[in-house]
């Protein structure tokens, strides 16, 4: 998988600069949460965060950009949580940590502003993240690494399917639970869990 190239036309260099395009993705992500990805303009970003529209294209081509910044955004955020969640050390193998990361989503869906619209990107397009390969799999890449670094696991091509296969049935099942109730069906979010948690386990004693 390719490096994650930014999205911004230049990076800040001051701390008052780096401040301000957090604003304009707050405010991104705000909008997002009000009339979804079509609602979303640079006039409307620059007006909620209360800079110069000019402020925003020194940073951003488009909306699009600012869209997949708080996309890149909302990854970190969802890998620094799997992370840390991960060095508690409370899993007796790697297929047991998927309920503590569908929890971390699942959280993240009710209470991180924009993500309930956004998530990793696909609403705005299905290569949000990275120009040659979709958002899943750029999750699922990165949940790969995060899983052999913290299980000493042999990263080989087959882990890299399996977890890119639970991601994308992960991925539907989800947007299932959030469609039939805001914070998310909880007999779909259980059976999603066994669903996924299923298909590693059984992935592991075929290995």
């Amino acid at each position: 998988m390719t490096e994650i190239r930014t999205p911004l036309r230049r990076r800040p260099a001051q701390r008052r600069s780096a401040e301000r395009v957090q604003r304009m993705l707050d405010a991104c992500a705000e909008i997002l949460d009000e009339d979804g990805y079509d609602g979303l303009t640079t006039t409307r970003i620059a007006q909620r965060a209360d800079v110069a529209i000019g402020s925003v294209y020194q940073f951003f081509p488009d909306k699009r950009a600012v869209a997949q910044a708080l996309a890149l955004r909302n990854l970190e955020v969802f890998g620094r949580r799997v992370s840390a969640r991960l060095a508690e050390g409370s899993f007796s193998d790697w297929s047991d940590t998927v309920g503590a990361i569908i929890d971390i989503f699942v959280e993240m869906h009710r209470t991180v502003p924009g993500f309930r619209v956004l998530r990793f990107g696909d609403v705005a397009d299905v290569n949000l993240l990275d120009s040659d390969a979709d958002n899943n799999a750029v999750v699922a890449d990165r949940l790969r690494r995060m899983i052999v670094d913290t299980f000493d696991i042999q990263d080989t091509p087959g882990l890299a399917r399996a977890l890119a296969i639970a991601v994308e049935a992960g991925d539907a099942v989800l947007k299932m639970a959030f469609r039939r109730n805001p914070d998310g069906d909880p007999d779909i979010l259980a059976e999603t869990e066994r669903l996924i948690h299923g298909y590693l386990a059984a992935h592991i004693q075929e290995t």
